[in-house]
């Protein structure tokens, strides 16, 4: 029973590694990459209703 427990322990670090590796190496930088080009967007001023 203790050899189903340290395959139970390694099978879940190894998911938390990856998960760890994934968020680190492609959620971190899409949502800073994102973040950036929401800061360098132009904004609008006024809106375009004059068409009425």
């Amino acid at each position: 029973m203790s050899v189903f427990g340290i395959v139970l322990f390694l099978i879940f670090g190894g998911m938390a590694f990856w998960l760890l590796l994934f968020t680190l190496g492609f959620i971190v930088p899409l949502w800073i990459t994102l973040g950036i080009r929401e800061k360098l967007r132009p904004k609008r001023i006024f809106e375009d209703n004059d068409e009425e």
